[in-house]
């Protein structure tokens, strides 16, 4: 019940006390006729009295009454408008469509209106629309700035009819709509004081010279200090101008302590420490690159020590020459624009493949996984995990739920093939039932786990082991005994081949298994011609060395004509924007691997003089799926992850859902004007 109502019934009873009370003195007078009754016809006259009385208070004074109390309400009434009116903070009263219907006099001055002004509030604020009034009578809070300054907004919704009397024509007619009341509140000294704070707070950084050895080995002795030296003072200098600590803790590794404030000049800058460094040249033939990760926001130091830590893991996951910010809800990325820079030494695959020896010595049962739509290189490099676990006489497993275009050639050398058991590959079904608690999980070529073929795998099983060669996103496998991610390496079946070297001398890898791993460094590189390095064909020698055939590989991976055909006419139609970025349609009808095809006319697209980029969409299970390839200095990684995917600084791609492939198409090239007009895209 309202506080209207309550009053009502109060009133009501107010007004009912005197005839009860005279029906009270009937029933008495009834009584005494019985006892005595000359005295019951004196109170019979005295009750007729009092009804006469009653009756003539009821019929002159309640008329009186009510006009003095509407007279009361109505002056009341004018008191709150006009406190209202004259009230130092900004009020409205807006209808239901968000229409103003009055305002006082600090509104007015605020927003600069006179009193007849009777537009929408949109016209005024722009953030506040008719879709983000509050449903039910709690009241929502939000910020908007009005003439540079700073006010707190309470929308609150006003029911009409708990506002007007029960008898008036609105009720009658069964009138509805509401008023909403909105308050502004000054903040602004608040805000400016919070914001104070906030730009004096500690954000703790690390800063790592990605390839101090490499560059170091190409000078003299005598210059190799003088490098060095140099190094220091640009990274002391610049971290100095913005008024922050920079100590040396290695010789490669720098800890940097700095306010926020100037952090968020260097995120404006977009780290232009990154381009300083590649400038310091005394004779060394390779640039100098950094890595930089930035943790802040914590609840303590401590804290944003381990997100700088954590972001400088993603920075080297990713292949370095970039700056890495971290938060505890948010990551983001500045830079990554030049290549990764391939490790003369193998020492670090020497190191991880004696730490998976040891795991998988401790584990009796194996399973091995790579990413949903397995290709040649997820499938190879699972192909030489279970040659390592057979040699160390465990069980083991390869974990594939569909069979893809690509993989059945490959996949028809281990069916019915008597060296291998009919349980080698299964599905997730079988998998979720055989995990045991001393078994281990091995995942190549994917660090996502929502892109693995069983991401409940990674729950169940303790051990978990991850192998790729994609850079590192906020999504990435938790909780991981070995990490083994190297963004230079050409492929995941390159890592497993270094791998397979350093296990022991008595692994025996059969020729058929040499031929999955060589072709997926095949698939993977376009034949030798992306991404590859020394350790590449290092790795291709050894599995040639290990039976492999290169004309059986050629074989495998012919296209049939529909695919081929296919794949022309998405290169012929292919439209250049901007003068360097090639983007075709993949027409998938027909197709039994379309993602794969659009992936070729995608590298095809590159052999086009003048392109320095190409990107080709195919529409495949209700999904856009974009397969971005670049040949120059273009990121093509960054102008994926703008959209919502990722890959490598050269092979990326992305899924879109809900769009068209003409949205798409303006999505991308909208993507990358935006990139390029700020400078992302060189």
């Amino acid at each position: 019940m309202s506080v209207r109502e309550r009053r009502k019934k109060k009133l009501s009873v107010f007004f009912k006390i005197p005839m009860l009370l005279g029906l009270f003195l009937a029933a008495i007078t009834v009584l005494v006729y019985f006892i005595y009754w000359p005295i019951g016809v004196i109170l019979t006259v005295f009750l007729v009295i009092y009804f006469v009385f009653t009756l003539y208070m009821y019929l002159n004074s309640s008329e009186i009454l009510r006009k003095e109390m509407v007279n009361f309400a109505t002056s009341y009434g004018q008191v709150q408008g006009e406190l209202l009116k004259n009230l130092d903070t900004p009020y409205v009263l807006l209808d239901e469509t968000g229409k103003i219907m009055w305002f006082n006099d600090a509104f007015g001055a605020a927003a600069q209106k006179d009193s007849d002004y009777r537009r929408s509030i949109t016209t005024i604020f722009p953030s506040i629309r008719r879709e983000g009034f509050p449903k039910d009578e709690k009241e929502i809070r939000f910020q908007v700035e009005l003439e540079g300054v700073s006010y707190l907004a309470k929308l609150k919704r006003l029911p009409v009819m708990d506002l007007l009397p029960s008898n008036t024509m609105l009720d009658e007619k069964g009138g509805k709509g509401d008023l909403y009341s909105l308050f502004l509140i000054d903040d602004t000294a608040a805000r400016l004081a919070i914001q104070e704070v906030d730009d004096q707070s500690v954000v703790v950084g690390f800063i790592y010279i990605d390839n101090y050895e490499e560059a170091v080995d190409t000078l003299e002795d005598v210059r190799k200090s003088l490098l060095v030296a140099l190094i220091d003072r640009t990274v002391t200098k610049y971290i100095a101008s913005m008024d922050g600590i920079c100590s040396k803790t290695e010789k490669d590794k720098y800890l940097i302590v700095l306010r926020k404030k100037a952090l968020r000049q260097m995120e404006e800058d977009h780290f232009d420490l990154l381009e300083e460094a590649k400038r310091v040249k005394i004779g060394n033939e390779m640039a100098i690159t950094l890595s930089i990760g930035i943790g802040l926001d914590g609840l303590s130091y401590a804290q944003n020590y381990e997100f700088a830590r954590n972001a400088m893991d993603l920075a080297l996951g990713r292949g370095g020459d970039q700056a890495v910010v971290k938060n505890a809800d948010n990551v983001t990325y500045y830079g990554g624009k030049s290549r990764q820079v391939e490790k003369s030494t193998r020492v670090k695959a020497r190191v991880k493949a004696q730490a998976l020896k040891e795991i998988l010595n401790t584990r009796d049962t194996v399973f091995i996984m790579g990413h949903r739509l397995g290709d040649p290189d997820s499938f190879g490099a699972a192909l030489g995990i279970y040659r390592i676990a057979k040699t160390l006489n465990r069980k083991a497993h390869i974990v594939i739920n569909e069979r893809t275009v690509s993989l059945r050639q490959v996949l028809t050398l281990f069916d019915r093939n008597e060296n291998y058991p009919k349980d080698l590959i299964i599905d997730s079904a079988h998998a979720l039932e055989n995990v045991t608690e001393n078994c281990a999980l091995v995942v190549v070529d994917t660090n996502k786990p929502s892109l693995t073929e069983c991401p409940e795998l990674l729950k169940k099983c303790k051990s978990i082991v991850v192998l790729d060669h994609h850079r590192q996103a906020k999504e990435v496998i938790e909780n991981a005994t070995l990490s083994y991610v190297e963004p230079y390496a050409s492929s995941a079946c390159e890592m497993v081949s270094e791998i397979l070297q350093y296990t022991g001398e008595n692994i025996k890898v059969r020729p058929e298994e040499a031929d999955a791993i060589y072709g997926g460094i095949v698939v993977d590189t376009n034949n030798f011609t992306n991404r590859t390095g020394v350790r590449t064909f290092e790795a291709a020698a050894f599995l040639r060395r290990c039976g492999a055939d290169v004309t059986r590989v050629r074989k495998l991976f012919r296209d049939d004509v529909v695919s081929y055909r296919t794949k022309a006419d998405a290169v012929s139609h292919a439209q250049i924007f901007m003068d360097v970025y090639a983007i075709s349609v993949c027409n998938a009808e027909g197709v039994e691997s379309p993602t794969v095809v659009g992936a070729q006319a995608a590298n095809d697209l590159l052999d086009i003089k003048g392109v320095r980029a190409s990107f080709v969409m195919t529409r495949y299970q209700g999904k856009i799926f974009i397969s971005a390839r670049s040949i120059d200095d273009v990121n093509v990684q960054l102008v994926m992850e703008k959209m919502g995917g990722g890959g490598h600084l050269n092979i990326a791609g992305c899924q879109l859902e809900g769009v068209s492939i003409d949205e798409a198409i303006d999505m991308l090239k909208t993507t990358i004007g935006t990139m390029t007009e700020a400078g992302e895209l060189g």
